[in-house]
């Protein structure tokens, strides 16, 4: 096989290999080789290594990963995407790097979680590897630059896909303020998002989760979609809103919510975010605060899914997130009611390659639902040229 050679910058380590000219394989042997040296890294250091790096190599991603993603297109929310595949929140915080995952072949990419104001988030250090577990423990507590900083940056990028923005509440705003500071972020980026997420599910946010519940979501949502509706009439732009949920609640708790979401016209939601639950780990790690991602949260996101599809149908599009790292898991979630799929822990531990596997994954479930209709329909007709012979 032909070969190219690749030299990677890591930090100050800098390497160099001979990559194969069939660029699915080559890709996947950059990413193996990049992993090694940013996992001699402090996690949050590498964190931003990667960041820097893709946004400086767009179109080096571009031709080893994004051109080689199926096209499998979907409808979300109202938005004709390419692939379902989507990137969940939390990775760029700021939109430091939306140009460059993009180019990673995502169907879309949702960004932040950003506050009303720049916050510098929980005490150093704060997001873990557990890599025998294929997962991570992480307390960032929203660190970011705040919204204009992020809107600046969207301004400044292609935007050359669909773009999610997911917003919060400062982490010093009190529970009885908490509605201004979304009100606040969904202004300030209304014009700027494809959709924007209202994460009320952090467990890195103290009291925000208790928002998921009872008057304080009905009143929340209530004030988001009428302010949501102004925007629309003023600027003639209607933008989706999803809501993204925890994984820690129980059926009871999520059929009120379904409940709560139907009610308000809500446009999508995203299950789940990240577990407060240690089920699986050592013991090291059953008193870390934070919220755990990857496979320890598949099986988990998963029963969420399928309880909220059970209860909204095709009224809701829901978003699958947590446990994702192969073909497999992707068409778990997909054939438990969810349209689309977002990655992040899996990312990190697979690499961009996942990403076409799951948009392949997810080809082959829409192929094999179209088949099972047809065969349906097929199967109607006869039975019913049948009764009128």
């Amino acid at each position: 096989m032909d070969s190219m050679v690749l030299v990677s910058q890591c930090g100050s380590r800098v390497g160099t290999m001979v990559l194969p000219r069939d660029f699915v394989a080559a890709g996947i042997a950059m990413y193996s080789f990049a992993r090694d040296a940013l996992f001699a890294l402090e996690s949050e250091t590498a964190h931003d290594v990667t960041l820097r790096t893709l946004a400086r190599s767009a179109p080096v991603a571009r031709r080893l990963y994004a051109r080689h993603v199926p096209h499998a297109p979907v409808d979300l929310m109202g938005m004709q995407l390419p692939n379902p595949i989507g990137l969940a929140a939390g990775l760029d915080k700021d939109g430091r790097c939306i140009d460059g995952l993009a180019a990673l072949g995502f169907g879309f990419v949702e960004i932040g979680t950003v506050t009303p104001r720049a916050q510098p988030g929980n005490a150093k250090p704060r997001l873990f590897r557990l890599p025998q577990e294929r997962a991570l423990i992480n307390r960032m507590g929203f660190n970011n630059n705040g919204v204009e900083a992020l809107v600046a940056r969207v301004k400044a990028s292609k935007r050359g896909g669909a773009l999610g923005i997911n917003i919060g509440k400062n982490a010093t705003t009190p529970a009885d303020k908490a509605q201004e500071d979304y009100l606040e972020a969904l202004r300030a980026v209304h014009a700027f998002a494809s959709y924007v997420t209202i994460n009320i599910s952090s467990p890195n946010t103290p009291g925000l989760r208790d928002m998921q519940a009872g008057d304080s979501l009905d009143g929340l949502l209530g004030l988001l979609r009428a302010e949501r509706d102004r925007l629309a009439d003023q600027h003639d732009r209607y933008v989706p809103m999803a809501v993204k949920i925890a994984p820690d609640l129980d059926d009871e708790q999520i059929d009120a919510v379904a409940d709560r979401l139907l009610h308000h016209g809500i446009d999508g939601v995203i299950a789940t975010n990240t577990t407060i639950a240690r089920d699986g780990l050592p013991p090291r790690w059953w008193q870390a605060p934070g919220g755990l991602s990857g496979l320890p949260l598949r099986a988990t996101s998963t029963r969420v899914i399928a309880a909220l599809h059970a209860r909204l149908g095709q009224k809701i599009p829901i978003i699958g997130v947590g446990g994702i790292q192969s073909a497999r898991d992707a068409t778990e979630k997909l054939q438990a009611g969810a349209t689309a799929l977002q990655l992040y822990t899996g990312l990190i531990y697979k690499g961009p390659a996942l990403i076409r596997e799951c948009a392949q994954a997810a080809a082959l479930v829409r192929a094999g639902q179209r088949a099972s209709a047809l065969k349906d329909l097929v199967g109607s007709d006869r039975a019913r040229a049948s009764t009128e012979r």
